[in-house]
């Protein structure tokens, strides 16, 4: 009945790695606490650029900040991300035990970090007015949510203000004078994310991009472990922005990579086994709800269903999400089901999730004078084992 047995037994029973090796210990030794200018020299210098990051009020490893502006019709929509692999190099103690590791764990109590809090937390942290290293993609956008240009670049940025999700909602929903004059020289930069997020969205959602909006929940608990509350964690308009704009990234970067015929890491959701497809269907017929099948079942068929059930049968929402196939990382770019999109990748959180660092290395490499034939092959042959590892290591994390 000690405090945190529960806890301990379920990261033995996973087997779940709590120490980091005396290897990565050693290694974090070496890892500065500021950025020297010689890490800066040569990358795209973005630190008179307005930036934000807007995460949730207790993270500590802020690994992705996001700026906008405008031009005429065109919006600049950049979403900067920590450059992790300039730290974690390739073969190294840390990235051997981040492969293994392949996800961070969040258990109710606490996190098991796929790199040492001294990186997370640290120098690979886009914390609020510090010189930060960072891989950029810079989106331009028009006025119908359509990427019509982007470039992808190693940067230095200075983040101006750390938000939390909180605090946007208040400017942006709640119109809350206080929080309004607080960060007055960033609600106009609030106001047109909302925007800009609002066209991706209606676009994604014109092409049939499943939303399963279920109430996640966060379980508060005392000193004693014992849990006390639980409260839903609220999907607001700023976890929304930060959700689009994310997507919108890892949309952009994996077509880009896609078209360059590159080794590289996707993100795959296969369509759905049809013959449970047939079982959803007969069971929700009972309900009276129908779903459309052909042989080519569209995703907009399921985003259909869920939007006619919303908020009334949740059991229902759950078994359709049962009924698709989980997603995976592969080598192959097949595309992406529940979000209707034809390439898709994990690019924006290198801190927590091991195909992002992956890709990260390549795309840099890539923009060093692109991949020699040796290294291409090099890729090749180590991608599939990285992709059966973390898809394995995910779904242990998810269990």
């Amino acid at each position: 009945d000690d405090p945190g047995v529960d806890i301990m037994s379920i990261i033995k029973a996973y087997d779940l790695p709590v120490e980091f090796p005396e290897s990565v210990k050693k290694a974090i030794n070496d890892i500065p606490d500021v950025v020297s200018e010689k890490d800066k020299a040569g990358r795209v210098d973005l630190r008179n650029i307005q930036m934000v990051t807007i995460d949730g009020e207790d993270a500590k490893d802020l690994d992705d900040a996001v700026s906008i502006s405008k031009e005429g019709p065109v919006y600049h929509l950049g979403v900067h991300i920590a450059d992790v692999s300039h730290y974690v190099t390739e073969g190294s103690a840390l990235d051997k035990e981040a492969l293994k590791r392949g996800t961070s764990v969040y258990l109710v109590d606490r996190v098991i970090p796929m790199i040492p809090h001294k990186l997370s937390n640290g120098i690979c942290s886009l914390n609020q007015g510090e010189d930060r290293l960072a891989l950029s993609c810079l989106m331009d956008i028009d006025e119908k949510g359509n990427v019509v240009g982007h470039r992808i670049c190693e940067t230095v940025i200075n983040v101006d203000r750390r938000m939390s999700y909180t605090s946007v909602k208040k400017i942006l929903v709640d119109n809350d004078t206080n929080e309004i004059m607080k960060y007055k020289e960033l609600v106009p930069m609030f106001h047109m994310m909302e925007e800009v997020a609002e066209l991706l969205r209606k676009k994604r959602f014109a092409r049939g991009s499943v939303d399963f909006d279920f109430p996640e929940s966060k379980i508060i608990l005392d000193e004693n472990g014992h849990p006390t509350d639980i409260k839903p964690y609220d999907r607001n308009v700023a976890t929304k922005i930060i959700e689009d704009f994310m997507l919108a990234a890892n949309e952009t970067v994996a077509e880009d990579y896609f078209w360059q015929d590159m080794p590289f890491l996707y993100r795959t959701h296969e369509n759905p086994d049809p013959e449970k497809m047939r079982k959803l269907a007969t069971f929700i017929n009972n309900f009276g709800y129908t779903l459309r099948l052909t042989d080519d079942l569209r995703p907009k068929e399921i985003q259909k269903l869920l939007s006619e059930i919303e908020g009334s049968e949740n059991l229902i929402s759950r078994l359709t999400l049962r009924s698709m196939k989980k997603a995976k990382y592969t080598t192959e770019c097949v595309g992406h089901f529940g979000l209707a999109a034809k390439y898709y990748c994990h690019f924006t959180s290198p801190i927590r999730r091991y195909p992002d660092l992956q890709i990260h290395r390549i795309i840099k490499e890539n923009l060093h004078g692109g991949l020699s034939p040796k290294r291409a092959d090099y890729y090749d042959a180590i991608l599939p084992d990285v992709a059966v590892q973390t898809s394995a290591m995910e779904r242990r994390a998810a269990d």
